[in-house]
């Protein structure tokens, strides 16, 4: 007789989970409380325009994304390696010269990080293609700052280039972040490309969902999990229609949900949020970035504007382009979304002087207070084991991993390989 489980949540981590628990012979149904699956990786499609729940992207070398995506399969539409550094009246190319060859006469010219930073980069580049993946989560930790600080990296170079360009993946501008996610995602850019399906990046969770019902599981939408009991010999899950006993459960929710669900309290809480806001520039030639995002190097707001339809032009339809600025902290949170729109029309006029960016219309501000879990150093010794959500329940989410569509993937399979081993 085959274990029954419930996978709670339909994100990457339990949708992952669902599908090796049903290529291990499990009776699984899925539940997710939203009408699509996919959490906080989701697209919708609005006039013409592919709209992303904030920025994001996909880093092509992960393990976990080699391991169970059909990459080919997404069709993506790849960024230009580096990126452009802008300020009032500048914009220099900084990339690197190994992934970007076309690019490197450009990025030996700006004098927006020293020559010395740039022969730094490559040995780090270097250093860090000599270790695993694994290794990297298990180095001792320090900050970003901190540990950039002390391979000799000039302040010009951490300022200019890598606090706007971490601040959009670590959502921390003052990089006191943990070094090790540092270390994952340099490595990560290094060995890959990033990336976005032409259909957004919801084609993502579509794929993995895709994968989870040719196995065998049960996906059903719309239908929010209530409580969880944890009993000796069965876990008992109540939804909004239904109860029901089952051998075991894998809790692939948020984290703050999941420490409700399950009271596990390593669980970590404590948000880093963001906003980004979507924009139609209409009747304009696209942004001279080759691809690349622009970091902004003389203000910390917005943290980057991203030309979305230059890299992928199914994003926008033939008459505009699809800009979107990513703003970071609490205060984003707060400020209107008009006001976010002004801030990034005066950022790009002074970037663009010779531009005008009157016709810069909003379509969608997307604000996401839990963006990721708060990563300073030392936080993944702290952080839950799958096997932590109690007797008959195990935790499948980045917060079991670290912070990032690599942690939720992985973290969806371990959960799995552990209630096949256990059960």
């Amino acid at each position: 007789m085959s274990r029954s489980v419930v996978v709670i949540g339909g994100g990457l981590a339990g949708l992952v989970a669902a599908r090796h628990l049903a290529d291990g012979g499990a009776d699984v149904t899925l539940y997710d409380a939203n009408e699509t699956v996919g959490g906080r990786v989701t697209t919708q499609t609005e006039g013409g325009y592919t709209l992303d729940r904030g920025f994001q992207v996909l880093f092509t070398a992960y393990p976990a994304v080699q391991r169970e995506l059909d990459l080919a399969g997404l069709d993506l539409r790849r960024f230009s390696p580096g990126a452009t550094i802008a300020r009032p009246g500048s914009r220099s190319v900084l990339a690197d010269p190994l992934g970007d060859p076309g690019a490197a006469l450009a990025s030996l010219r700006t004098d927006e990080v020293t020559t010395t930073d740039k022969l730094r980069t490559l040995a780090l580049r270097q250093d860090l293609g000599t270790r695993s993946y694994d290794e990297l989560l298990r180095r001792p930790d320090t900050s970003i700052r901190e540990w950039l600080t002390e391979w000799g990296f000039s302040e010009q170079y951490i300022n200019n280039f890598i606090a706007p360009f971490y601040g959009g993946i670590t959502l921390d501008r003052s990089l006191s972040t943990s070094k090790r996610v540092f270390e994952y995602t340099f490595k990560a850019l290094s060995d890959g490309d990033s990336a976005v399906p032409a259909d957004g990046m919801g084609a993502i969770a579509r794929q993995l969902a895709a994968a989870a019902a040719d196995a065998g599981a049960t996906i059903q939408t719309d239908e929010a999990v209530t409580e969880l009991k944890q009993k000796r010999r069965h876990a008992v899950v109540v939804t909004d229609s239904d109860r029901r006993a089952v051998d075991a459960v894998v809790v692939a929710t948020g984290a703050r949900p999941a420490a409700r669900l399950t009271g596990c309290d390593s669980i970590p809480t404590e948000g880093v949020g963001c906003v980004t806001q979507h924009y139609r520039l209409p009747d304009a030639d696209a942004l001279d970035t080759g691809k690349r995002l622009l970091l902004n190097a003389g203000d910390s707001a917005p943290n980057t504007v991203v030309p979305m339809s230059t890299v992928a032009p199914e994003y926008a339809p033939d008459d505009a382009v699809l800009l979107n600025a990513t703003f970071l902290g609490d205060d984003a949170l707060e400020t209107d979304s008009k006001q976010l729109a002004a801030k990034t029309r005066e950022t790009l006029s002074a970037w663009y002087p010779e531009r005008s960016f009157e016709g810069l219309e909003p379509l969608r501000t997307d604000r996401i207070p839990f963006a990721q879990f708060a990563q300073p150093p030392g936080v993944h010794e702290s952080l839950p084991d799958v096997r932590d959500g109690g007797r008959r329940t195990y935790l499948a989410g980045e917060y079991t991993e670290w912070s990032s569509i690599q942690g939720a993937m992985e973290s969806g399979r371990k959960a799995a390989r552990a209630v096949l081993e256990d059960q």
